[in-house]
C-alpha cells in the first residue's frame, strides 16, 4: 500500500517489472481504504458498513493523490477523471420503492 496526504492505493508488481492497480485510490482508514461513494446529493466516504461524509479538503487530496499516481504509473487519464473525483460507486435513490422492469399498466 502506498499512501499520501490521508489517501491510499495498492499496487502489486506483474513478473513483466510494471506495476498494477490493484485496489483504487481511496481514504486511508485505520488498516484499510475507505471509497468514494455518490449518493446523489452528497459524497460519503465508505469502508465495510461505515460511512462517513466526505469533506472537500479530502476530495480534493484523493484527486491529487490519484492524478500523480496515474502520472507515475503511465496510466492513461480519462476525460471525466481529469475534470474532478471519480466515485466507486454512484447511488441514486431518490425514488423509493422503484424495481427495474415494472411497468405501469394501462388504464384500458
Amino acid at each position: 500500500m502506498i499512501s499520501r496526504t490521508g489517501c491510499g492505493a495498492v499496487l502489486k508488481e506483474l513478473a513483466d517489472g510494471t506495476v498494477q492497480l490493484v485496489v483504487r485510490p481511496g481514504l486511508t482508514q485505520r488498516d484499510s481504504i475507505a471509497h468514494l461513494v455518490d449518493r446523489g446529493f452528497q459524497k460519503f466516504w465508505q469502508d465495510g458498513d461505515r460511512k462517513l461524509p466526505a469533506r472537500a479538503e479530502e476530495l480534493k487530496a484523493l484527486h491529487e493523490f490519484e492524478r500523480d499516481l496515474c502520472a507515475a504509473l503511465g496510466v492513461t487519464t480519462l476525460y471525466n477523471e481529469a475534470l474532478g473525483t471519480v466515485s466507486s460507486k454512484y447511488v441514486y435513490d431518490r425514488v423509493e420503492g422503484r424495481e427495474p422492469g415494472k411497468r405501469h399498466q394501462s388504464f384500458d
